[in-house]
């Protein structure tokens, strides 16, 4: 009789080893908060046919400093022409719409919860910090340079390059224009 519950035991234990990290796996692969505003006034009488770059940050740019990596500026160029190669095609001039987009970050205090309650860590607050990294995407009427929708999401490139640069572009973008009201 004691062997069937060590045998239990044992079956239970392994299912456990292999269903927890599963769930961490899928946890980790959480989607991407997007933060979107759509300008309803002018969206409905604006066709985008074809596309322009606003602009972009390479030369002597004050702007230049907001991207760390001029590779990391290209490989966002190119995942946002992809997602909008589907309806909306580069054009060298006369564009209907005109695109935009910036990568960033900042330094962010946040306030933690304290490390105890009394002597000698508790009865406080201890500030941390933490850079938040941001990837956007404007789309605007060329012919009024109004806005039309503006998309953001959280996602660092701190310490990224290469593959893992391009993944994490990849996906932010993505996750973008799943708002894209086009």
């Amino acid at each position: 009789m004691r062997s069937l519950e060590v045998t239990l035991m044992v079956k239970h234990l392994i299912r456990a080893c292999i269903i927890v990290p599963g769930v961490a796996l899928l946890a980790s692969c959480a989607s991407l908060y997007v933060r979107s505003d759509v300008n309803h006034a002018l969206i409905a009488s604006v066709h985008c046919h074809t596309f322009a770059w606003v602009g972009s940050f390479h030369g002597n740019s004050p702007l230049r400093n907001t991207v760390a990596n001029p590779l990391n500026e290209n490989r966002l160029r190119a995942a946002i022409a992809a997602h909008l190669s589907g309806g909306i095609q580069p054009a060298a001039s006369a564009a209907d719409c005109l695109v935009g987009y910036g990568i960033g970050s900042n330094s962010v205090a946040d306030w933690g919860y304290p490390y105890g309650w009394g002597y000698p860590y508790g009865w406080g607050w201890d500030p941390y910090g933490y850079r938040e990294g941001i990837i956007a995407v404007d789309l605007y009427d060329a012919k009024s340079r109004q806005p039309l929708w503006h998309a953001s999401v959280e996602q660092s490139l701190y310490g990224a390059n290469g593959a893992e640069a391009e993944k994490r572009i990849d996906a932010a973008v993505a996750a973008i224009f799943t708002k894209y009201p086009g």
